[in-house]
């Protein structure tokens, strides 16, 4: 974002008018390829949804949330495996280990988007991602198991040309 900081705006204001209008939009002047609109554990938003409001129904409604209300915003060029790896990352460290589906499958989605961002990757992992994703979802004493997956699952969701293209090329594409 042009303007990153701390804003306090209501809830009836647009995801467009936080990201374009109080943040400026994205640095740089280039375009807009997805938003989190709630932290890392909120599911990613595409430009399609710039539209939606900022209040925890219409977020739910578009297939996210409000979360911890930190809205992440990413370019063009930004390889969203990589951030899927990160973000798995983070969770699997998280983790106190207690649940099964938790301390196992925040393992197994580090692990297997590290080797598909590492040009590893096979065209089954997509799938598998997704799978372990579904087992975590809902399943656990907390909610840091569905934190860990429901991101995940939106990465692939709506940028699964990019997650086959790192399959088929054998690298990550957007590497320098």
């Amino acid at each position: 974002m042009e303007r990153p900081g701390n804003y306090e705006l209501p809830l009836s204001v647009t995801l467009r008018e936080v990201v374009m209008e109080h943040a400026g939009g994205v640095s740089g002047g280039r375009a807009l390829k997805a938003v989190i609109p709630g932290g890392a554990s909120a599911p990613v938003l595409t430009p399609q949804h710039l539209d939606v409001g900022m209040d925890f129904e219409s977020l739910a409604a578009a297939g996210s949330m409000g979360g911890s209300g930190g809205v992440i915003v990413m370019a063009e060029g930004t390889c969203m495996v990589k951030v899927g790896e990160v973000v798995a990352r983070f969770f699997h460290h998280e983790s106190c280990g207690q649940c099964t589906q938790c301390r196992e499958g925040t393992a197994w989605l580090h692990k297997v988007l590290a080797r598909i961002e590492r040009g590893g990757g096979r065209r089954e992992d997509l799938d598998l991602l997704l799978d372990v994703c579904d087992n975590m979802t809902g399943k656990t004493i907390c909610v840091l198991s569905d934190a860990a997956a429901l991101p995940v699952a939106s990465y692939v969701q709506y940028f699964r040309d990019e997650f086959e293209a790192h399959v088929r090329e054998r690298r990550c594409p957007f590497a320098a």
